[in-house]
């Protein structure tokens, strides 16, 4: 069970921590090809900010996220281009926003062969 008084949890919606810790972990052990290229770059703080992987806000799992900015980076598969997924990430995206997060997404593909100008756009973000 969470425990609201630490820092760790302060995003993450107590109720449904334990299922989302493990889902998390599971992801962190499994990460995509993307997600695996592009945190080779963030987790050496290239942008002088920390970055975490598989971060739970609310009731979601951040692919991403810089706490210190309230930055969330999502890197999409193409069953993100289904109009249901789409319909999701939309609303997914406006309860980040909610909770004061900016989300930025990046295609697998925009992560795999345009890394430089992926990680232009992030220094955009923290920088602004």
């Amino acid at each position: 069970m969470c425990d609201e008084e630490r820092r760790y949890y302060q995003t993450a919606n107590c109720t449904n921590y334990d299922l989302l810790k493990a889902f998390a972990k599971e992801m962190r052990n499994n990460p995509t090809q993307a997600e695996s290229c592009l945190w080779e770059y963030l987790r050496f703080d290239t942008f002088n900010v920390r970055f975490r992987r598989q971060y739970i806000i609310g009731d979601y799992i951040a692919d991403f996220c810089c706490l210190s900015k309230k930055l969330v980076i999502e890197i999409d598969g193409g069953y993100h281009n289904l109009p249901d997924q789409q319909i999701s990430d939309a609303e997914r995206t406006a309860k980040l926003n909610t909770l004061g997060f900016e989300v930025i997404r990046f295609t697998n593909e925009e992560v795999l062969f345009d890394t430089d100008n992926v990680l232009l756009k992030i220094q955009r973000y923290i920088d602004s």
